[in-house]
């Protein structure tokens, strides 16, 4: 994962030395956001909600796009994300999790340690999960291993296609450039990174209403710049709801998407966390967080 943590870093800098003092165009904003939902929603609803927790189903070519759509935001191939995935839920915050930022040890030093393990130094770590147990069902589904076969391909698509468009639309290789920058290595950049805070910033600033034996947050920056998953909390509450955001005010977009997807009938079988259940579980909020 060196290499697809590495190079979007490098782009970003390269970005920034190419715009300054003249901004960006937006073509290349235009590229970033709609590239940006593009693969956190292959992430969000593909990966997370519909691949490892089974909150809902998609039709073949629905769970080919986001499968594929997930592996281009370059966090690895779909079926050993969820195996991680699902060894978090099955050890959160405790020896086992995979991301946990609080079994580094005490004081600011280890907070410190845990937290940038929790944020992407995980990624390096060799550590063995096995897959066959984890993610049998997975691993029993064609679309998804022909899809983790070739993570490389798509993830090397998810830069080169903004660059193309890029070059086509402006009608140059400069264009093609700055869209390669900026729809491929920026938006992977940001997206890396919110994704990851995930792991380590909700699991250490936020809101708890329903308490539990982790130390899941909810926090409502993440809640929006990652599509509803910043809603941690509720998530780890309720693992196997597709609805992340559970009171009207917490906004999830994810959930807002799958309800579209619904109404085309491209999902079914959504899973929602009962009304009942959740006045049932929740407590009063532990501070005021973030």
């Amino acid at each position: 994962m060196a290499f697809g943590v590495g190079v979007p870093f490098i782009g970003l800098i390269v970005a920034i030395i190419f715009s300054w003092g003249v901004g960006v165009g937006a073509r290349d904003i235009a590229l970033l956001l709609g590239f940006y939902a593009f693969t956190i929603l292959g992430v969000t609803i593909g990966f997370h909600r519909m691949f490892t927790h089974r909150a809902l189903k998609g039709t073949p070519g629905l769970r080919l796009i986001l499968a594929i759509g997930g592996s281009m935001s370059a966090q690895g191939p779909v079926i050993e994300w969820c195996a991680v995935h699902r060894e978090h839920h099955k050890h959160s915050d405790r020896e086992g999790d995979p991301h946990s930022p609080h079994v580094h040890g005490d004081g600011v030093g280890g907070m410190f340690r845990g937290m940038m393990h929790a944020h992407f130094g995980w990624l390096f770590k060799n550590e063995q999960i096995a897959r066959a147990k984890v993610v049998a069902d997975l691993l029993a589904d064609p679309v998804l291993v022909f899809v983790d076969r070739f993570f490389w391909l798509w993830m090397l698509a998810g830069w080169v296609i903004p660059g193309i468009i890029g070059g086509l639309v402006a009608h140059s290789w400069w264009g093609a450039l700055t869209g390669f920058l900026w729809g491929g290595l920026v938006r992977t950049f940001l997206l890396h990174h919110v994704t990851w805070s995930i792991n380590s910033v909700c699991h250490v600033w936020g809101t708890r209403p329903f308490g539990g034996p982790d130390e899941s947050r909810n926090n409502w920056i993440f809640g929006l710049l990652a599509f509803g998953e910043g809603w941690h909390n509720n998530h780890h509450a309720f693992p196997t709801s597709a609805r992340h955001g559970l009171r009207w005010w917490e906004f999830d977009l994810t959930y807002l998407t799958i309800r579209v997807l619904k109404v085309a009938r491209l999902v079914s079988d959504v899973r929602v966390a009962p009304e009942a259940a959740i006045q049932l579980r929740m407590k009063r909020p532990q501070g005021a967080g973030l």
